[in-house]
């Protein structure tokens, strides 16, 4: 497994991310642990996850789950050295967790002595905002995005007392480096404007939605990646399941995350099943793993990027691990150019 530099850090993490989402809900703490294992043999030493892991659905009951899995992991193992652990704070409006708060300086400090006791461990290697307080175009709200409601001053304010949080956390050796998610390239470049100003912990990576499926990424964001030294931690690089091929047809396998979630969060629309059938083609055609075909893509890509994999088995794990040693011919990356100018922006 190469390693690839997480923004600015220093650090050198593997070139794909064990995503964590489903452990407490599609997966028990033993497969959540297996996982584990099984990415660290594969040369994988980076896994994410968040505060309000698990998903599909989010629950009350199960907020902190999957942190908590990691946490006996750890505990078990005693191999916290192996591995860099991202984790996140959840953003504002979400009632299940903190009752809708937004991000606060008191809510970071809380948030992350919760994660810390979770995790069983004395640091978070990278700390992030799950979105912003302010809203953003993700999660499917691109098509009635309005920013007019948003004021630059409170925006500013909000970003300096974040910043000036993460410095005292970083301080005081509790977090080691600050990344956002679902963020703009605006709001990415007002993050970095001020750390840089005040000698402030500077945003290491972005994690945002991205696949064959989902491309906002490909324009201002990756110009800024690519000159800000800023890592895209790309999450959903299969759109759900989507581009595995078992939704094929609109059909919902049994013990699938679609059973949990039937419209995939918003990416299930009448347009979708041609793009992906056009993808799948494509990996037909040339004799190659859909799920391995759509991760190498994601490697191929010309800004910083580590795409997080998600599974909720070994064997599916297994595969999505394989696509490290594939590389997509010329021929490949041209059919995956002329599918997504005949299908953009499928959801």
């Amino acid at each position: 497994m190469k390693k690839r530099p997480l923004g600015r850090t220093g650090l050198r993490v593997s070139e794909i991310c064990l995503g964590t989402m489903t452990w407490g809900s599609q997966n028990t703490e033993a497969e959540g642990h297996a996982q584990i294992d099984m990415a660290l043999d594969h040369g994988v030493d980076f896994m994410d996850t968040a505060e309000m892991y698990p998903t599909n659905p989010i629950k009350p009951e199960t907020v902190g789950g999957t942190e908590d899995i990691i946490g006996t992991w750890l505990a078990k193992s005693r191999r916290r050295d192996d591995v860099v652990i991202a984790t996140k704070i959840t953003g504002a409006g979400n009632e299940m967790i903190r009752g809708g708060e937004p991000i606060t300086p008191d809510n970071i400090r809380s948030c992350v002595e919760a994660s810390l006791r979770r995790l069983q461990t004395d640091v978070i290697d990278l700390y992030q905002l799950h979105w912003p307080n302010r809203g953003s175009y993700h999660f499917r709200q691109v098509w009635g995005f309005d920013p007019s409601h948003q004021s630059r001053e409170e925006t500013m304010d909000h970003m300096q007392a974040v910043l000036e949080t993460m410095g005292q956390l970083v301080a005081a050796g509790k977090v080691r480096h600050f990344g956002l998610s679902n963020e703009t390239a605006w709001g990415t470049a007002q993050w970095i404007t001020l750390a840089e100003a005040a000698g402030l912990p500077r945003v290491a990576s972005i994690q945002n939605e991205y696949s064959l499926l989902c491309r906002y990424y490909d324009t201002d964001m990756a110009e800024l990646g690519v000159n800000e030294g800023v890592t895209l931690l790309a999450y959903s690089p299969l759109a759900a399941g989507l581009l595995t091929g078992k939704y094929a047809g609109d059909v919902t396998p049994d013990g699938t995350r679609r059973e949990r979630t039937p419209t995939l969060g918003g990416r299930i629309t009448p347009r979708v099943w041609e793009a992906v059938s056009a993808y799948l083609g494509i990996a037909a055609r040339h004799d190659l793993d859909p799920v391995q075909m759509a991760i190498a893509w994601c490697l191929s890509r010309p800004f910083p990027m580590i795409p997080i994999i998600g599974a909720t088995s070994e064997a599916q794990l297994k595969t999505a691990l394989g696509s490290v040693e594939v590389t997509l011919s010329e021929g490949v990356l041209a059919e995956i150019d002329s599918a997504h100018k005949a299908h953009p922006l499928p959801f």
